[in-house]
Order: C-alpha cells, then sequence, then structure tokens
C-alpha cells in the first residue's frame, strides 16, 4: 500500500514483533517449568487442577498459523494473470500505518501493532502481475481471531464506514494521506456463502495533493476467520473493485482448506 519512503515505520512494525516474539518465548519457559501445559493457541481449552478440560472459549475454535499457510495462496501461484508472493519483510507497509480520527483504523489496517483485537495467527500475500510495476496490486490477508474478536472487527469496520464516509487521514511514517470518501462497493458473489462481508471504495488524494487515486478493501468473516483484500492501482485509474478472480480464488483454497 506504500512505497520504499515508508520504511521507517514498517522497521518500528518489525521491531514490535520481535519484542512480542520475545516476551511470549519468556513467558512460555516460565509455564514449563512451573508445570502449566497450555497450548496458548488461542482456541483450544485450558485444564484445570484436577486434569479436567476447562470451558472452550466462547465462538468458533480460532486457526494456528499452519492452518491459515495451508488455506492461503503460496509463493509463486498463479492466479488467473495474476501471481501470488510472500512479502519480503513479512507484510506490507500500510499493516503500520495508522488513522486520524482513531475511529477510522479499522478502514487502514487490522495489524496487531495499530488495531485491536489482536490476531492469535494471520498469513499475508502479494497478489500482483510481477512485469506491470505501475499495475494492480492486491494485498491478501487471513486473520484468525480468538474469543470472538472476528465478529468484533466487522462491528469496528462496519461502524467506521458509516462514521469516516466524510473522509479521515492516513498517518504514515512521513507524510499523510488525506482520505476523501469512503463509499460502499460491491461484495463478491461467494459473500453469500460467508457470516458476513463489507466492503468499500476509497477515494484519496496523493500525498502531493494534486491527483485523486481510488483503493478498494473488501473483508470476509467465516467463523473466526476474517480474509481482507485491498487492492490499489499506482494511477488515477479505478480499477472498479478488488479483481473478483483473486477473491474467488482465495476463498476456494479457504473452504477447501476448511474441509
Amino acid at each position: 500500500m506504500g512505497t520504499g519512503m515508508y520504511g521507517a515505520r514498517n522497521l518500528r512494525s518489525r521491531w514490535r514483533r520481535m519484542t512480542v516474539v520475545g516476551i511470549a518465548a519468556a513467558m512460555a519457559l516460565g509455564v514449563s517449568a512451573c508445570g502449566g501445559d497450555e497450548d496458548g493457541s488461542g482456541g483450544s481449552a485450558g485444564a484445570d487442577k484436577d486434569g479436567k478440560a476447562s470451558a472452550e472459549p466462547s465462538g468458533p475454535r480460532s486457526l494456528d498459523e499452519a492452518k491459515l499457510k495451508a488455506a492461503s495462496f503460496t509463493d509463486g501461484e498463479s492466479v488467473g494473470t495474476y501471481t501470488a508472493s510472500e512479502y519480503a519483510l513479512g507484510a506490507p507497509l500500510g499493516d503500520a500505518y495508522s488513522a486520524d480520527p482513531a475511529a477510522c483504523q479499522p478502514l487502514v489496517s487490522l495489524a496487531a501493532e495499530v488495531s485491536d483485537p489482536d490476531p492469535t495467527a494471520q498469513v499475508q500475500r502479494k497478489v500482483d502481475i510481477p512485469a506491470e510495476m505501475l499495475g494492480v496490486g492486491v494485498d491478501v490477508t487471513l486473520r484468525s481471531y480468538g474469543n470472538g474478536g472476528a465478529v468484533t472487527v466487522m462491528k469496528a469496520l462496519a461502524k467506521a464506514g458509516k462514521d469516516c464516509a466524510g473522509g479521515f487521514t492516513e498517518q504514515r511514517a512521513v507524510a499523510r494521506a488525506k482520505y476523501l470518501k469512503v463509499e460502499p462497493a460491491k461484495a463478491p458473489a461467494f459473500a453469500a456463502q460467508a457470516d458476513e462481508s463489507k466492503a468499500y471504495r476509497f477515494t484519496i488524494l496523493d500525498v502531493k495533493g494534486k491527483e485523486k487515486l481510488y483503493e478498494y478493501l473488501t473483508v470476509v468473516r467465516s467463523g473466526s476467520t476474517t480474509l481482507a483484500f485491498r487492492a490499489e492501482i499506482s494511477s488515477a485509474k479505478d480499477i472498479g473493485q478488488v479483481p473478483p478472480e483473486v477473491m474467488a480464488a482465495q476463498w476456494a483454497k479457504f473452504r477447501a482448506a476448511k474441509g
């Protein structure tokens, strides 16, 4: 969603991830030393002092990273005329962007560093036509949540879509982007098979304040998992929607992996 000039914010994002991993590792060692046996998966039940399984958290069980990877595009996979690939730094730069006012954040990024609730696992892929430097690019993100988090995320997204319809500011590392308008967009055909979905069209003023650009965001929820598709093009062209073949292919792969 951004370019190399926003690398500073992404480095902060990577630092946060490293910090979280370090803390998690320390906590895991502490639990092991004390004889605990919680698996930390977010959707699994723990055990009480008598060895009996405790009650499951409310809502559908969250998927772990391995299952999300199995349900996602693979690196180099062909998706119609597009090709899927992994992000060099693990995530798009836009994952670290924030919104002003903060209530509009779900429209910018739902990453753990800038949004709540945190997902228990996520997998992200970039889908584009490598030969087209200024062509359409799609960020595809699968996130799994525990304890009803996916429903909470969708509610926040719906509220932001209404409250921020008149525009807001996207805060980047060294620049700002002005969202002039947030409008509902057409949901993909397969959305009828999902639990819920939201789709938006953004009119954005470029960082130089001279040209209007257009982006599209579609988020679909199935149980504890959200599938998010953000499409942009590096020109003033309006692509009309997230490429439907990309969304349909990812949905089909997700459904097949879930069985």
